[in-house]
């Protein structure tokens, strides 16, 4: 298969098709000339794709890394036969994620204030990986060609000044995860009856909100109410947040189907 046969096949627009365009040409990199190469930051979606083109390319050497255990947005990195990962993670020669850490003192700041301050700094979003905001701290994961530039220049967030400084990626302190653990039954594992359960909301208004194509399952729009859910499967709902599918259980004396998940808050 041709690599033009390979985007068209992979590819569900034009923005993908670049995304997958560019990670191919850094998994050639690889390949090809022994050198290791890397996506910029992506997103779950974005992963999802590259994870596809991967799959359909034989499972080139490869590894995911957002700078932190369980990071949401994480580069791709395509590895040469003569490097191993760990070397990868732990070689800043090779490892292209640099950590900041912005403090500040007085008022609360938001995942949003950051963002909108990065982005408002003519950045494009897959410098950028995760935003770590705690109680008077942010951690910023940026890829190592703009973390110098986000160091002189990332001065303000929302209305607050900030102090700026490097750290080490062993410093990063990540929030706890908050997860609300919801116990349910549901009458089918369509994805409109357990993202209902999940977010609640009644099926109906889940149900349109599948339709209106804002709802994915594992990462990828799905706007069929209907599509069976399985147990691990993760389910977004743009302004709910997600839950993922932990356990399904047998029927109750209903007749009803248990699940078991957990909802991020």
């Amino acid at each position: 298969m041709t690599k033009t046969e390979l985007l068209n096949k992979l590819a569900g627009d034009g923005e993908e098709r670049m995304l997958l365009a560019r990670a191919l040409d850094k998994l050639e990199l690889a390949q090809n000339r022994g050198i290791p190469s890397h996506t910029g930051f992506l997103s779950p979606h974005e992963r999802s794709a590259v994870e596809g083109l991967i799959h359909a390319s034989g499972w080139p050497r490869h590894l995911f890394y957002g700078g932190f255990a369980d990071a949401e947005r994480t580069v791709c990195a395509f590895l040469p036969d003569w490097l191993e990962e760990e070397d990868w993670r732990t070689g800043p020669e090779y490892c292209p994620i640099r950590a900041i850490r912005c403090t500040w003192t007085g008022g609360k700041l938001t995942h949003r204030d950051f963002l909108g301050s990065i982005l408002g700094l003519g950045l494009d979003r897959e410098k950028v990986g995760d935003l770590l905001v705690g109680e008077g701290t942010c951690d910023v994961l940026a890829l190592e060609d703009v973390a110098e530039f986000l160091l002189l220049h990332l001065d303000q967030a929302g209305r607050v000044r900030l102090k700026v400084s490097p750290i080490s990626l062993e410093e990063i302190s990540p929030p706890a995860v908050q997860v609300k653990t919801v116990r349910d039954t549901v009458s089918s594992l369509r994805l409109d009856a357990v993202a209902a359960s999940g977010f609640s909301m009644s099926r109906g208004k889940a149900a349109d909100l599948i339709s209106s194509g804002k709802v994915q399952l594992n990462h990828q729009e799905c706007v069929k109410p209907d599509r069976p859910v399985n147990e691990g499967d993760t389910i977004s709902c743009r302004g709910f947040g997600k839950c993922v599918v932990k356990q399904v259980g047998g029927p109750s004396k209903k007749g009803r189907i248990m699940i078991e998940l957990e909802r991020y808050v």
